[in-house]
């Protein structure tokens, strides 16, 4: 394979931790399989934020999948994002849509679905999934 030279921030560089999902930099890598309908499946099992109400810890595994088109996600950059929620007050379906919408921008796939498996608090476990397939 040969070896192609890209334009990342945070890969090889010691990052801090963004506060914010704003201050995060969501980064993409090109796609060599453009033509090919395949899957990419990324699993974030220690995914946290805060209740916008309570401010009590809120733990999910958030589950993303999807058809690339020409980019792929940097996984490092996904790491960042996804830690940026910690201290962020969020409720858990409005969280998983806008990983989908900021994932949809970045990377214009074919079809995306983010998945957010919420522990059970208050004896109610809630599993919001957004979706997004281009027409």
């Amino acid at each position: 394979m040969e070896k192609t030279s890209y334009s990342l921030e945070a890969l090889g560089n010691k990052t801090p931790l963004p506060k914010t999902p704003e201050e995060a930099s969501l980064e993409a890598i090109p796609n060599h399989w453009p033509e090919a309908n395949y899957e990419v499946n990324l699993y974030c099992e220690e995914f946290t934020c805060l209740c916008p109400v309570t401010s009590q810890p809120d733990f999910a595994t958030i589950d993303i999948c999807y058809i690339p088109d020409k980019k792929l996600v940097e996984s490092k950059s996904l790491k960042l994002y996804l830690g940026s929620y910690r201290n962020t007050g969020i409720f858990h379906e409005y969280v998983v849509n806008k990983i989908l919408n900021d994932l949809v921008t970045l990377l214009e796939p074919k079809r995306m679905q983010v998945k957010g498996n919420f522990s059970t608090r208050g004896g109610i476990r809630i599993v919001p999934v957004a979706t997004y397939e281009r027409e």
